[in-house]
C-alpha cells in the first residue's frame, strides 16, 4: 500500500485532536506555504526565531498525531498538511461552541457582544446573513 493511501486511512479513521499553541503555530505557516521544510517553516516564524531543532521536533508530533504528512528526498522531508485549516476551524469552533456556550450559537454570539468583540460594521454584515437565510 502507498504512503499516501496509508496516510488517507490514518486521517479518515483518527479522530481530530486539539493542537497545542505552538503546534497550532506551525500548522498556520504549513496551511499558508503548503508545504516545505523545517527551514522554510522557521522562516516564516516571527522573531525571535526557535531552535531549528524545537521545530523539527514539533513538527514530527504533528505528523504523529496526523495532522503533517512528508515526501522523504534522501535524508530531507518536505513536510505538508494533512488537515486542511478548514477541517481544523471546525473542530475547534464545535469545541468552542459546546465546551463554553452549551452547544448555543445565540449564547456565543451575545458573549462576543458583551465583550465588544463585534463591532457595528460586523453586526451590519451579520444581519445581513441572517436575512439571505431566512430567504431561503
Amino acid at each position: 500500500m502507498s504512503a499516501l493511501r496509508i496516510s488517507l486511512l490514518k486521517r479518515f479513521t483518527m479522530e481530530i485532536k486539539e493542537l497545542t499553541r505552538a503546534e497550532e503555530q506551525l500548522m498556520h505557516v504549513l496551511w499558508q506555504i503548503k508545504k516545505g521544510y523545517v527551514k522554510d517553516v522557521i522562516e516564516e516564524l516571527p522573531e525571535p526565531k526557535p531552535a531549528y531543532n524545537t521545530v523539527s521536533t514539533i513538527i514530527r508530533i504533528l505528523e504523529t498525531k496526523g495532522f503533517v504528512g512528508h515526501t522523504a528526498y534522501g535524508k530531507s522531508h518536505e513536510y505538508h498538511p494533512l488537515i486542511s485549516k478548514d477541517e481544523y476551524q471546525n473542530f475547534a469552533s464545535d469545541k468552542l461552541l459546546t465546551g463554553y456556550f452549551d452547544n448555543s450559537v445565540k449564547r456565543m454570539f451575545s458573549f462576543f457582544v458583551q465583550k465588544e468583540k463585534i463591532n457595528v460594521k460586523e453586526a451590519d454584515e451579520i444581519m445581513k446573513l441572517i436575512e439571505k437565510l431566512k430567504d431561503k
